[in-house]
């Protein structure tokens, strides 16, 4: 799997813990990394590249959490943040921060990238669900895909 993508799903699934545990949970981010890398065997230089990437996508998240969480309500017309499932908001959430902040990241790789994670930890349907909700924030920015 390439870095940046096991990065996403760390980031992900950090992202969908905070959630239920709250806001102090993320003083626990370097501890999540380190378990969920510690049985890996990949090459030592891309485990520090996910786990920089992960730390990178989980802080910028945190960081734009307010804006993010706008324009997903506003592009999410009918449907409630809070009520959405966690996996899909936060699949959306760093697809949007991709999308937005992370300059090296072509939008359509942010926001292919949050499909798959929806689809590969959500259902079949949130990838459709996400890409409408993305589609309509790359739209409403003006960013090219």
């Amino acid at each position: 799997m390439r870095t940046r993508s096991r990065a996403r799903e760390l980031s992900l699934q950090f992202l969908f813990q905070m959630d239920f545990q709250g806001p102090d949970y993320r003083e626990t981010l370097d501890a999540f990394l380190d378990g969920e890398l510690e049985e890996s065997h990949a090459d030592p230089e891309a485990l520090v590249e996910v786990k920089v990437y992960a730390r990178t996508l989980v802080e910028g998240v945190l960081a734009h959490r307010d804006t993010i969480d706008a324009l997903l309500d506003t592009a999410a017309a009918n449907w409630e943040l809070e009520r959405m499932a966690a996996v899909d908001r936060n699949a959306l959430r760093i697809g949007c921060y991709e999308m937005l902040y992370a300059g090296d990241i072509p939008t359509k790789v942010a926001l292919n990238e949050a499909i798959e994670l929806s689809k590969k930890f959500s259902t079949e349907a949130s990838g459709a669900f996400v890409n409408g909700i993305l589609d309509r924030i790359r739209k409403d920015q003006g960013l090219h895909a």
